[in-house]
Parts: structure tokens; C-alpha cells; sequence
């Protein structure tokens, strides 16, 4: 496999890995309306799935990385590339599942979290990079 599309690989898996807890975020109120569940379970729920999320994907991509990119420079490009897939892949599941019921709107301080973690987010892109690239394993010296 080429190196160009490894890259794509990677960015459109981190993109994967913010996707589902946003969308977790923004959609908990039609969670709650199409499952019948109470909303503390609902957001209980979300919150455990997106912190699962972040670890498993975080420990896969680690050992990708480490794997594929073999310590070229050019994997720092993923802390862009994934914004396109991200974008991507919202709109689709947008105009897929559009809100035709107004309360399944979500809150505005759900933006505001959002926001933050969108703009966090390519920060914690390069350091999971720069970790998996820069760890070399010592060699034990017998003497």
C-alpha cells in the first residue's frame, strides 16, 4: 500500500473517531425520543461509548502509525487531513438523517462544547503522532 493512501487511511480514522462522539453529542435528544430511554441513560450511555471510542482509537492508531507511517514526517499531515473527512461524513449523515422534529434540535451550549474540541482536536492529533513516531524501542545491551 502507498504511502498516500496510508495517510488517507489515518485521517479519514481520526476523523472516524471525533465523528461518533460529536454526533453523540448533538443527537441525544432524538437518541431519547426514537429509543424510549430515560435522558440521564441516554447521555450516560453516549459518554461511555465516546470515551470508549477515544481509548480504542487512540491505541489502534498508535501502533498504526507506528506501523505504517515507519517515522516519515509526512504523517504530520494527518492533523489537517482529517477536517475534510470530518466535514465529509457529517454531511452525509446530515442530509441523511435530516431534523424534521424541532425538539431533537440540539442545544446551543452543545456548539460551544463542540467548538472546543474541534479546535483541541488536530492538537491531540500531533501529539499521538509525534508519540508513535518518535518512541524507538531500546535494545537491551548484554554484556
Amino acid at each position: 500500500m502507498n504511502h498516500f493512501l496510508k495517510i488517507n487511511v489515518v485521517s479519514i480514522i481520526y476523523a472516524l473517531m471525533i465523528l461518533v462522539p460529536v454526533e453523540l453529542m448533538v443527537n441525544t435528544y432524538r437518541l431519547t425520543r426514537l429509543s424510549g430511554w430515560d435522558m440521564d441513560f441516554v447521555e450516560n450511555v453516549s459518554g461511555v461509548m465516546s470515551g470508549m471510542v477515544l481509548i480504542m482509537g487512540t491505541v489502534i492508531l498508535y501502533f498504526l502509525n507506528k506501523k505504517w507511517m515507519e517515522g516519515r514526517n509526512t504523517a504530520y499531515w494527518t492533523a489537517v487531513l482529517w477536517l475534510p473527512y470530518f466535514v465529509l461524513f457529517s454531511y452525509v449523515i446530515s442530509t441523511s438523517f435530516p431534523t424534521n422534529y424541532g425538539g431533537d434540535a440540539p442545544n446551543p451550549a452543545s456548539g460551544l462544547v463542540m467548538i472546543g474540541v474541534l479546535v483541541s482536536y488536530p492538537f491531540y492529533v500531533l501529539v499521538l503522532n509525534f508519540l508513535s513516531l518518535n518512541t524507538e524501542e531500546e535494545e537491551i545491551n548484554v554484556d
